[in-house]
């Protein structure tokens, strides 16, 4: 079976986001850095993230990593990270919806859409844009 896992790349934030996400959807991290590879042309860079993993107990699995600064890193409004589920995953979702949103900005509230779904939009503190939809379920 294959498997579709959203990446990320920071400047320099790629240890602090993925924190924050493991307060959202808790499970565990494993971190790599480009120090422990020795891959780096920078020394300043050998505690920054090369490779990093969140494994949610909902089985959500989440990589990130710093871009070197020899490379080009240009954040923008390119991507978007979908989570959604059924009306019996609606207090999980809506739970993620919240905590994503903490010190974020939220661009659409989480309510009932023209469609009948639950469903909300959010840019975290990461500068990550989030959408939430519970299919079939009224918003909490």
């Amino acid at each position: 079976m294959a498997i579709l896992n959203p990446y990320l790349n920071f400047r320099g934030e790629a240890r602090a986001a993925l924190d924050f996400y493991q307060t959202v959807f808790g499970g565990e991290i494993i971190r790599s850095t480009f120090g422990e590879f020795q891959v780096s042309e920078d020394p300043a860079e050998a505690d920054k993230i090369m490779h990093s993993q969140l494994t949610s107990p909902s089985g959500f699995t989440l990589m990130v990593s710093d871009t070197p600064n020899r490379m080009d890193y240009t954040p923008g409004n390119n991507i978007s990270v979908s989570l959604s589920g059924g009306a019996e995953d609606l207090d999980e979702l809506a739970g993620y919806f919240t905590k994503l949103s903490e010190g974020g900005t939220v661009t659409m509230p989480f309510n009932t859409a023209p469609w009948g779904d639950s469903f909300g939009m959010l840019v975290d503190p990461f500068g990550i844009a989030w959408l939430v939809n519970v299919a079939g379920a009224p918003a909490a």
